[in-house]
């Protein structure tokens, strides 16, 4: 990489900063042995999951996570050798899931690790987070477990007319000698 000035380094410390600061997860990935267009694909199907990517110097992301100490734990181990950064800022899970799917396609790409919420992930971690239901799917599930017991209460409410129905039914077939059927 060419060489930058202090200025220049001091605004990217700023603007990767900001990033950390609003990203809801960042992982970290090798992208060595890529070529530009799996890179531009791989940024071209970021951009929906509401996530980026940026290939950072190791020293400007170290710097830049210094004003955020838990993340900074968490990644410093993972800074080492050709990198980049995606910063999440929608469902994490999701960008997890889509990073894993494109190590898939493209061995190159690995995923070294990353944070969530100032928790330290490992590739493991990754691939566990890719592996969890959207978002979406986790809110239907829990709205089915909370209108559950909602739809049996009404089901059991249902049961006592029909069920007292069909007793006063037999009472009468019972006293009419059953003709009525």
């Amino acid at each position: 990489m060419p060489m930058i000035t202090r200025a220049e380094k001091a605004q990217e410390i700023a603007s990767l900063s900001e990033k950390f600061g609003n990203a809801k997860a960042a992982f970290v990935v090798d992208y060595k042995g890529m070529t530009v267009e799996q890179v531009t694909n791989l940024r071209k199907k970021l951009g929906p999951a509401e996530s980026e990517m940026k290939v950072v110097r190791n020293t400007l992301a170290i710097r830049a996570l210094s004003d955020h100490p838990k993340s900074q734990e968490a990644m410093e181990n993972a800074l080492v050798g050709t990198n980049a950064i995606v910063f999440v800022y929608g469902d994490a899970s999701a960008s997890a899931k889509l990073l894993t799917d494109f190590t898939k396609e493209v061995q190159q790409l690995q995923v070294k690790g990353g944070v969530m919420d100032g928790t330290r992930l490992d590739a493991d971690g990754v691939k566990a987070l890719a592996s969890l239901p959207s978002k979406d799917v986790l809110r239907a599930q829990l709205l089915g477990l909370m209108q559950a017991p909602a739809a049996k209460f009404v089901r059991t409410l249902a049961a006592v007319p029909g069920g007292f129905a069909r007793v006063l039914q037999a009472n009468h077939d019972k006293q009419t000698g059953g003709d009525a059927a």
